[in-house]
């Protein structure tokens, strides 16, 4: 038995959501993405005396969302505090946060490994404004810092430290990026910030039930990197353990190119933060009616569009996984099922031939330049035999390129499968004739002899010959 197993790891994460506003939290000042440092800010979001902040009723609409669509209670009254700080990113050396009054509390996400199937429940999540970036490759001698941040409005999710394994973390952290962007609250790009997410690890022997000390990993830009960030972390915890040594509690960088963690800084407690009300918002009472008008807009939850795909689609649970691992794919596939187009050929074309296309174009599905009704229409296509699949993968790659839609690519291009028996009896007979060693083969038992003519009479053709009338009427002239 291996030392690492005798050992659990507890993990809980903390998940900062970006969100989807055009403003931020508490100002009028843009939160979009990339635009020249420090020009989207004001004296509100930097804190200079003699400013007030006015709550965003948008943050507050996509928090509710955001807390129902991971099943929470919410919190009766809305209330914000002071987490006192000093950073150079924190222009106001405070954020306003929420500390004792979370806007919700006590939800849960069901995720799955290994086929088994784990509840980790939620401990809250709570409104706050984010800090500005600090960056530390712009100067050779300096670092630099951009306050366009400050103040866009972040959700944090905490989930219960009941995730056992790096794997359980990674998908925690999938399913938790598909509801919030299945609901609309953010687009959690995680390369821009929009999601960000520590680690609080720790470990202990099987069977204890007190809780290891924990170190809080910081620093992961993506979810492979924070299952990699989390192995590493048990297994270093367990070797310093059986070392003779103790766990200090602190604070952890990820260096994601030597794939190790690092000290940063000894971890704060709450009680360092000096929390005390924001004297700047009052707080007020959230209504049930509220509550009601926001559950009545919310879009269908990928779960129960999963149950429904398999349901109504007759397809498999993987497959229904792949379309509902990204909402694009899942409504690409349903508008074209709409369109008439059979649910296990639209699968096919958009798990094989469109991502296969996407992917080497480095592009996502929302830029390529092909609908659902193009792809119900080229599936239409083959099933009528006016093209044959071979013809319809040229076809998906122009029709993409140029913007016609298929039909308009057959017609442009004279591409239109040849399945007239009449017309192809012709073709046959030529093809025979001209190649009557093949025809001695396939009547002496050779069955790779039928390949060779079938791949004659289609480049007599130019391809547009229906390899499948063709197939039937050679064997009928072969006999």
């Amino acid at each position: 038995m291996s030392i690492y197993d005798k050992y659990e790891a507890v993990i809980g994460l903390e998940v900062h959501v970006q969100l989807a506003t055009k403003t931020k939290i508490f100002c009028g000042c843009s939160t979009k993405f990339g635009q020249i440092p420090n020009s989207a800010t004001c004296p509100v979001c930097l804190g200079l005396p003699g400013t007030l902040p006015v709550f965003n009723k948008e943050v507050f609409m996509l928090g509710i969302k955001a807390a129902l669509a991971i099943n929470c209670q919410i919190q009766e009254i809305v209330k914000f505090d002071r987490k006192n700080y000093y950073y150079p990113d924190l222009p106001k050396a405070y954020q306003i946060s929420q500390y004792d009054k979370p806007l919700a509390y006590k939800g849960y996400i069901d995720i799955v490994t290994n086929d088994n199937p784990k509840r980790i429940n939620i401990t809250r999540a709570h409104l706050e404004e984010d800090a500005g970036k600090l960056l530390h490759d712009q100067h050779p001698s300096a670092t630099v810092v951009d306050y366009n941040r400050t103040g866009t409005p972040l959700l944090e999710i905490v989930s219960e430290p009941e995730i056992n394994t790096p794997e359980e973390a990674y998908q925690y952290l999938s399913t938790l990026k598909n509801i919030l962007r299945y609901v609309g609250v953010s687009d959690c790009n995680m390369e821009e910030g929009s999601l960000r997410c520590d680690a609080n690890v720790s470990v202990r022997l099987y069977g204890e039930t007190k809780l290891g000390t924990k170190r809080e990993l910081k620093n992961m830009n993506s979810f492979k990197a924070v299952r990699a960030a989390v192995e590493y972390e048990i297994t270093d915890q367990i070797d310093t353990i059986e070392d003779g040594e103790k766990i200090l509690q602190e604070t952890r960088l990820w260096d994601a190119d030597k794939q190790i963690s690092r000290s940063m800084r000894s971890k704060e407690e709450a009680h360092d933060y000096k929390y005390f009300p924001e004297p700047d918002l009052v707080p007020f009472h959230i209504t049930v009616q509220q509550i009601e008008e926001i559950k009545s807009k919310m879009p269908e939850l990928p779960q129960a569009r999963k149950n429904r795909f398999i349901k109504d689609y007759n397809i498999t649970e993987s497959d229904a996984d792949f379309l509902l691992s990204e909402k694009i794919y899942a409504d690409y596939f349903e508008e074209t099922v709409k369109e008439g187009a059979d649910p296990k050929l639209v699968y096919n074309w958009l798990s094989g031939d469109i991502m296969s296309e996407i992917n080497d174009q480095k592009i996502s599905l929302e830029e390529y330049n092909f609908t659902a009704k193009m792809l119900a229409e080229l599936i239409e296509l083959i099933n009528s035999n006016v093209i044959s699949g071979k013809m319809a993968k040229e076809i998906l790659k122009e029709s993409a390129k140029e913007g016609f839609t298929p039909k308009a690519i057959v017609e442009k291009k004279g591409l239109k499968q040849i399945s007239n028996e009449g017309e192809l009896e012709n073709i046959i007979t030529q093809v025979l004739n001209s190649n009557k060693k093949s025809v001695t083969d396939y009547k002496s038992g050779k069955e790779n002899a039928l390949g060779y003519l079938v791949g004659q009479i289609m480049k007599e053709t130019k391809g547009k010959a229906n390899p499948g009338i063709v197939n039937k009427l050679l064997r009928e002239r072969l006999l």
